[in-house]
């Protein structure tokens, strides 16, 4: 069900996550979220940090909004994005030595992603999961009510929080992640009958199972797919489906970056509107893939790389839309991140230029194809403090 990208051409977004603030130093530590706004350093802290994130947006020109994910914790390696749902939901106990994190990389002794994986301690799973305070929905209406643009709010699919729990009680991953699902498609039904017009689910991982490694069963690849749509099932609005190579600390998760190739098959069997996809790593391979994909859902290509501190210029953004325009119909086409910007690895400053190039670059193509520009209050108009 399009209905924040419904109409619109060439609709702009990141992906979701964006530095703290360096003042933004409380945490919610477990609390529930609409407990912890009953604190008053938490609150004035939590409100300020996320007008600064859609401010920032805005002056960049973005079509749609993110929060910057500001209800995670500042954690090593961005493990909140794990550990908001584990602190939350039932059926778990104390913290695993062994971890399942890495399933789909090999990684050696003494690369920073080794150095997680220490920190990132699974929770074991103990009995039957059973919902608790994820309060999306409270979330969402934090920031939507701060801006008259769409927020996407996203949140980790089920499918890949299996990788931070360590599972002693369920038969199958599967069963697991089923009732995971449940949990989550709960949350979203809610979400979506409060107003929101797009939910964005983070990296089912369908891609990362088809194409990496010795190859998972095409049994286990149905089942990924199977999972991904139960959590979305009845849930009345735009979904997205946001694929990645990986962003722990703003590392990728391959040097030599998988082709989606094997995954497009299973990608298009999720009820999803628009799947977006890491492209500017690999400065468009996939593009022509992409414009021989037999399906009717949107793709979100993206075109800012997050796992480098360089600006990208508006020329090449520029660039990577038209030669993605060369496969993709215009009216199909989303233009994204290719990851969020963490909360490690990146300054405010670098990512709120990345967004703004990514606009510019927008803008660029736009203005060829005749369509509206998106205004970007960041140029200044003039009101720069030294003359050129």
């Amino acid at each position: 069900m399009l209905k924040a990208t419904k109409d619109k051409l060439l609709p702009t977004a990141i992906i979701g996550s964006v530095p703290r603030p360096s003042w933004y130093t409380e945490n919610l530590r477990g609390r529930s979220f609409t407990e912890a706004m009953g604190d008053s350093a938490y609150r004035e802290q939590y409100l300020d940090a996320i007008q600064c994130q859609i401010g920032a947006q805005e002056r960049a020109g973005l079509d749609i909004i993110t929060d910057g994910d500001s209800r995670f914790d500042l954690e090593v390696g961005g493990r909140s994005w794990f550990s908001y749902v584990s602190e939350r939901i039932g059926g778990l106990g104390p913290v695993s030595k062994r971890s399942r994190w890495l399933d789909y990389q090999e990684v050696r002794r003494g690369h920073i992603l080794r150095e997680l994986d220490e920190v990132y301690r699974p929770p074991r799973v103990v009995g039957a999961v059973t919902p608790g305070p994820l309060e999306y929905t409270e979330v969402w209406k934090m920031a939507q009510r701060m801006t008259p643009r769409p927020v996407k709010l996203g949140a980790i699919a089920s499918g890949s929080l299996i990788h931070l729990l360590w599972n002693e009680h369920y038969a199958t991953d599967h069963d697991l992640v089923m009732d995971l699902a449940k949990i989550m498609n709960r949350e979203y039904r809610e979400l979506a009958e409060a107003g929101a017009g797009l939910i964005q689910i983070e990296e089912p991982p369908i891609h990362f199972a088809a194409c990496t490694g010795t190859g998972t069963p095409p049994v286990r690849l149905r089942e990924m797919v199977a999972e991904f749509n139960a959590e979305v099932d009845g849930v009345q609005t735009e979904i997205w489906a946001h694929t990645c190579w990986g962003n722990a600390n703003q590392q990728a998760g391959f040097w030599d970056v998988p082709t989606y190739e094997k995954a497009l098959p299973y990608l298009s069997e999720l009820a999803a509107d628009v799947v977006t996809f890491e492209c500017a790593t690999t400065d468009g391979r996939d593009f022509p893939l992409l414009g021989r994909w037999e399906t009717g859902k949107k793709i979100g290509i993206g075109v800012i790389n997050h796992t480098i501190t360089t600006v990208e210029p508006a020329s090449v953004v520029a660039d990577r839309i038209r030669r993605a325009l060369e496969h993709i119909p215009v009216e199909r086409l989303v233009i994204v991140t290719d990851c969020g910007f963490g909360r490690e690895g990146l300054s405010r400053r670098i990512a709120f230029y990345k967004c703004v190039a990514l606009v510019q670059g927008t803008n660029i193509v736009r203005r060829e194809l005749g369509l509206p520009e998106a205004a970007v209050p960041a140029e200044n108009n003039g009101l720069d403090l030294m003359e050129s």
